[in-house]
């Protein structure tokens, strides 16, 4: 269901569209800026829905009417999703074919015509002037929402023609809250997904249904209770084995930071009911005793640096016996 009510932590955002609801002044462009697997679209379609929706119920959609019931199969002929054939880029062919082309013609049934562009920063430059012709001069009933993790790669003209929305990181209780009483997640598992998380909603959903999530996490854990003892061949092996699953190497990196925080946390305190990793306490414990503070901070330090390396394309194999090298001497 796609209810404003479901929209955890976005007070702000959620206030501005429902009131642009209940007093009848929509914008014919939005820009939602957030992270990725934030929920841009699940708000995108919420709205969307309540638009289009035939007994609306204050700013809610009923779910239950005809437009509703489309909407929520994604077969609503008045809610379009702008696709694109060149995977990494919209172009200005998919532009001026699904919305120039389009928003002329009236809506089929419902008040408004609207698109959703999904990963807006992918448009090409070309693609953005095609779109701005139809924001300079839209129809009435014209709503374009525009969803983008960069909004920095949107043109100046195309930002200064829509009202821009960001979304804010959520607070982890919150989160943790959503998970345990809306997904059933257990305690501990919700307290591991609220720290990879980092205020991301969305993220943290995925990683609770992610049973690939749980591997990882183990195959991590597993490798950072043993690295005193590996041959760096062995742990460089042990690291591969993450490109077997369809996991971001990001995520893996996230997994063993908070580890090293964890440690770092421990050696502070002697505490162990605030970490992530209480269940290996006996192990957490170990690297505290052994590292020295600014070694566990040189490892933390280096593993932001690696992930820096490998979104600028730096060899796999190298990033990693760099980073395994630092952790062992540290």
């Amino acid at each position: 269901m796609s209810r404003f009510r479901d929209i955890v932590g976005q007070e702000q955002l959620r206030e501005h569209l429902e009131n642009a609801i209940k007093t009848d002044k929509i914008s014919h462009a939005y820009i939602i800026n957030g992270e990725r697997n934030a929920g841009k679209e699940f708000i995108a379609k919420t709205f969307a829905m309540a638009l289009q929706c035939e007994s609306r119920q204050d700013t809610e959609p009923c779910q239950e009417c005809h437009s509703c019931k489309q909407a929520v199969s994604a077969n609503h002929p008045d809610i379009k999703f702008i696709t694109h054939e060149k995977p990494g880029t919209i172009g200005v062919d998919d532009i001026r074919r699904q919305i120039n082309g389009d928003v002329a013609i009236k809506p089929y049934s419902g008040p408004k015509k609207i698109y959703i562009i999904n990963e807006g920063e992918k448009m090409t430059v070309q693609a953005q002037n095609a779109l701005l012709k139809t924001l300079e001069e839209p129809p009435e009933y014209a709503v374009i929402l525009i969803l983008t993790d960069n909004v920095g790669a949107l043109l100046p003209t195309i930002f200064s023609r829509c009202v821009a929305l960001s979304m804010k990181p959520v607070r982890d209780a919150q989160i943790k809250k959503y998970l345990m009483e809306n997904m059933e997640i257990p305690d501990y598992k919700a307290d591991i997904c609220v720290a990879f998380a980092r205020g991301n909603v969305g993220k943290a959903r995925l990683l609770a249904k992610s049973e690939e999530f749980d591997k990882v996490k183990e195959e991590a854990v597993t490798l950072l209770k043993y690295i005193n003892e590996m041959e760096l061949n062995e742990i460089v092996a042990a690291i591969k084995k993450i490109s077997e699953y369809k996991f971001d190497v990001n995520d893996y990196m996230d997994i063993l930071s908070i580890w090293y925080r964890d440690a770092l946390l421990f050696k502070a305190t002697h505490d162990a009911n605030h970490l992530i990793f209480k269940e290996e306490i006996k192990y957490i414990r170990k690297v505290a005793d052994r590292s020295t503070y600014e070694g566990i901070e040189m490892i933390i330090d280096a593993l932001e640096k690696s992930k820096q390396r490998l979104s600028a394309n730096v060899n796999f194999d190298l990033t990693m016996e760099l980073l395994m090298l630092t952790i062992k001497e540290n």
